[in-house]
């Protein structure tokens, strides 16, 4: 007797071998038998003629650490076949936010049932939620970084990295997958490469894994990858290049040689791969744009700096004397009637004083703003793509249309990156080879155990999906929409989604390197 039995499906089993028509048998939390299962008997029985059974889609690069405790079954990316997420991406994780440490600013707006400093205390959170998909969870540099020096715009001591090291191993003792950085934002852009290096040696030690948002992804884009490179080979940890790019149409041309690079590292033996989000715009805080010095010390710092006159009319004059494309900048997620009318609408379409509508509706939205930046090349997203040790990372937090979550105006990524990321996949591959992509690739790449695949004894996170029909519906002027196709999302062996609906209690789980 199974649990659930899935019938007549064209089973894709995430290894990129062919598909063959069989049946899935789930007792438990466990996939119990894979084949032929005429005969038996299951308390429930689903048919799957004509559609795909694979694995669940891992998500390989995502930002829902704490909104999975406000909205706990995930709707966006239930309906996109995500059973899994890697979290605490970008340098900025949940926990450790010891001493003070403050989690990004939409995250901080949220109310939470419980709060919590330590990730040992973030798991009880995330338990007590129920949450419907599985999440694991790496250590922001940034986050451990604010704890120990705070929003300082400098270099840490070597005590203080010391420090972060010590804090670093009781996150991965307590259950963090590995550590992540984001070079790019405070105060970690004031790292030194030897500061990072101390902490990826300290995640080496404890078995765990390295994700980085390099320092560079246009104009030091080389050189950035170099910087990572050298950090994997001095360590042997396994390496994770976020939402990899060629940001800006100058930087356009690198593309060959930074697949060269990281094709020739893959050579030496290094474990390097790479997650992509399948759209041409990035999407991040407006803030980003600010000059460095008016963004150091975080965001008090900024709306202090946007209240001094003198300092708000700086900031304004170098926005507007930039070589910035303003047509290239869309805002996105607004949070004041000053802003609210610019939500979706690129800057340079509605004004020809960009840096006093910048610093208007960030001050506004007390830092809050989103944007979304389209400065990416069709063509080196398509060699990107296809490159076989590229997985999908949304690069999004989860969202829900309805509820606290709704008020926002996320990235369309945040509802359609799978089906998008499969789609055009398809056009060169065979489906076998898209679906392997995104759920064994992952799945080996980050050590993820028993997951990933399906074969008997493994975690039962399973999806139905038409094939089809399997599309995604969000865009940039409607982005709460949810995608289309997928008709059952199993996740360790309970049902969560079914034909439209969303159903049961979450099954979903903290995962950890060990189990």
């Amino acid at each position: 007797m199974f649990d659930l039995l899935i019938r007549n499906g064209t089973i894709c089993d995430g290894t990129g071998a062919p598909a063959f028509r069989g049946d899935v048998g789930v007792r438990g939390d466990t996939i119990a038998d894979i084949g032929d299962l005429t005969g038996a008997e299951a308390r429930k029985t689903v048919d799957a003629s004509g559609q795909i059974v694979a694995p669940g889609f891992i998500d390989a690069h995502t930002h829902s650490d704490a909104f999975i405790l406000v909205e706990p079954f995930s709707p966006s990316k239930l309906t996109q076949g995500v059973t899994t997420e890697v979290c605490g991406m970008c340098g900025g994780s949940a926990a450790p936010k010891l001493d003070g440490a403050l989690m990004p600013s939409d995250w901080e707006a949220q109310t939470y049932a419980r709060s919590w400093t330590t990730v040992a205390e973030y798991r009880k959170v995330f338990e007590a939620a129920h949450p419907a998909v599985n999440v694991l969870m790496y250590a922001g540099h940034n986050t451990l970084r604010k704890g120990v020096t705070g929003n300082a715009p400098r270099a840490a001591t070597a005590e203080e990295t010391a420090e972060m090291c010590r804090r670093l191993e009781q996150a991965l003792d307590e259950g963090a997958w590995g550590l992540s950085t984001g070079l790019i934002y405070h105060p970690g852009v004031h790292s030194r490469p030897e500061e990072v290096l101390a902490l990826a040696r300290t995640a080496a030690a404890k078995g765990g894994y390295y994700a980085t948002h390099m320092r560079s992804e246009g104009d030091r884009l080389l050189e950035a990858v170099d910087e990572v490179l050298a950090l994997g080979r001095a360590t042997g940890i396994p390496l994770q290049l976020s939402h990899l790019k060629t940001s800006g149409k100058a930087n356009w041309c690198k593309i060959d040689a930074l697949l060269e690079k990281i094709e020739s590292a893959r050579a030496e033996g290094l474990a390097v791969h790479a997650d992509r989000y399948p759209y041409l715009a990035a999407g991040t805080d407006l803030d980003i744009v600010l000059p460095d010095w008016a963004q150091a010390g975080g965001r008090d710092a900024i709306l202090k700096n946007l209240a001094d006159p003198a300092r708000r009319n700086r900031i304004e004059s170098e926005l507007n004397a930039s070589d910035r494309d303003w047509n290239e900048v869309m805002i996105g997620g607004t949070w004041s009637s000053v802003s609210r009318p610019f939500q979706g609408r690129r800057i340079g379409e509605v004004t020809d004083n960009p840096g006093a509508l910048v610093a208007a509706v960030i001050e506004a939205d007390g830092t809050r703003t989103g944007a979304f930046f389209f400065g990416m090349c069709e063509e080196n997203l398509r060699r990107i793509l296809d490159c076989p040790w590229v997985m999908p990372g949304s690069d999004a937090s989860l969202r829900s249309p309805e509820g606290p979550l709704a008020a926002d105006y996320p990235h369309p990524r945040a509802y359609g990156t799978m089906p998008r990321f499969y789609r055009m996949l398809r056009e060169k591959h065979s489906a076998e080879t898209a679906i392997a992509r995104m759920t064994g690739l992952p799945a080996k790449s980050l050590g993820i155990p028993r997951r990933g695949f399906l074969q008997k004894g493994l975690f039962a996170d399973i999806i139905i999906l038409s094939p089809d029909r399997f599309r995604d519906v969000a865009d940039y002027a409607d982005p709460r929409r949810f995608s289309e196709g997928v008709e059952l999302v199993c996740v360790n062996g309970g049902i969560v989604y079914e034909s439209g609906a969303f159903v049961g209690s979450g099954k979903g789980r903290f995962l950890t390197r060990e189990k």
